[in-house]
């Protein structure tokens, strides 16, 4: 926080209550939200919400509450990823487009709510899927890139564009060695493949996505299930696509057949194989960029939808990492330069 002569403090009026339930959430939960993510203090005051902090800030925080009241006076919802998304908008510059990331909705989801893009990251990934055979999606945990990957998945499914849903993931991360596991196969592979189910559950309910598992048209399998396959008229997902080798990232490119789409999902800051394993994600960066109908998307931890001290945690991690591997370098320049010295 700013110094306190440098802070400024605004008031923001509220049209209804019904619109400062929508904004603060109920018993103003979303609060510590803004004040996290804006760095300003926010005190509910009947019908005004008092700003304070530093000028700028203050009036990205009052940008903010104006493009939550336009969604909210539509008749939409507000969740705490929402105002994640508006304010990392805001910061960027860009939440004149706020509005357009609730135009359209992708598919309903069990409840009836609405599955949408949250971001300009999501918008662009969402996109890439509808227009591309096989998408990559690469960034850090929390950025959506799974959910969204089975909801495109399972409308497309529903406007009967593809016959049935193949998701996999590496088993385990290194060789996919399910042996020493106790428990049948089935038992062995569920945890690995937990975040696909929970995506499926929450779309479908776990009932309807166990019926439809029963009748094949969605199937959850290893990786290693997909070889000697061609999979035509499926959505087919590759998740934790980090920890696949070059030869089985290849394996499975090549199983797509016609009438499909494939979307490959991963983490390279996240690779869990034996040192000295290349990353098949890493590898098919550099090899397929250039080839039409493959799109690949890179998120960031901006476009983190989760609680705004994640996408923190995830940058100084990132910096950390940035800094140990320069001064790595900067170990080997020394060392070679004292060699031949």
């Amino acid at each position: 926080m700013a110094d306190t002569q440098d802070e400024i403090e605004q008031i923001f009026k509220i049209a209804s209550p019904e619109i400062e339930v929508g904004i603060l959430g109920a018993q103003d939960k979303f609060v510590s939200l803004y004040e996290q993510g804006m760095d300003v203090t926010v005190n509910p005051f009947g019908e005004d919400i008092k700003i304070k902090g530093r000028p700028e800030d203050v009036k990205l925080t009052a940008d903010v509450f104006h493009a939550l009241m336009g969604v909210i006076e539509q008749g939409i919802h507000i969740h705490s990823t929402d105002i994640v998304s508006a304010m990392k908008m805001a910061h960027r510059g860009t939440l004149e487009y706020f509005a357009d990331l609730y135009s359209e909705t992708i598919i309903k989801d069990r409840r009836g709510r609405s599955i949408r893009v949250k971001n300009f990251g999501q918008r662009q990934y969402v996109n890439a899927m509808k227009h591309n055979d096989i998408t990559f999606g690469i960034g850090p945990a929390g950025t959506g890139k799974t959910y969204l990957a089975v909801a495109m998945a399972v409308a497309a499914l529903k406007r009967g564009e593809v016959e049935r849903i193949i998701l996999t993931r590496p088993a385990v991360e290194a060789g996919e060695s399910l042996g020493f596991l106790p428990g049948d196969l089935q038992e062995k592979v569920d945890p690995y493949l937990r975040p696909i189910y929970d995506a499926l559950n929450d779309i479908f309910g776990a009932d309807h996505t166990q019926r439809l598992m029963e009748r094949e048209i969605i199937e959850v399998a290893p990786l290693a299930y997909m070889r000697g396959r061609t999979l035509d008229g499926a959505f087919v997902i590759l998740d934790e696509a980090q920890n696949t080798t070059n030869a089985q990232m290849k394996m499975f490119l090549t199983r797509l057949g016609f009438g499909s789409k494939m979307v490959v999902n991963g983490d390279i800051s996240q690779i869990d194989l034996p040192h000295g394993t290349r990353s098949g994600l890493v590898s098919a960066q550099r090899i397929l960029k250039d080839i039409k109908s493959i799109k690949f998307v890179q998120f960031s931890a901006e476009d983190v939808v989760r609680h705004p001290v994640v996408a923190r945690i995830i940058t100084a991690y990132e910096d950390s990492t940035a800094k140990h591997l320069a001064k790595q370098d900067a170990a080997r320049e020394e060392a070679a330069r004292q060699t031949k010295e």
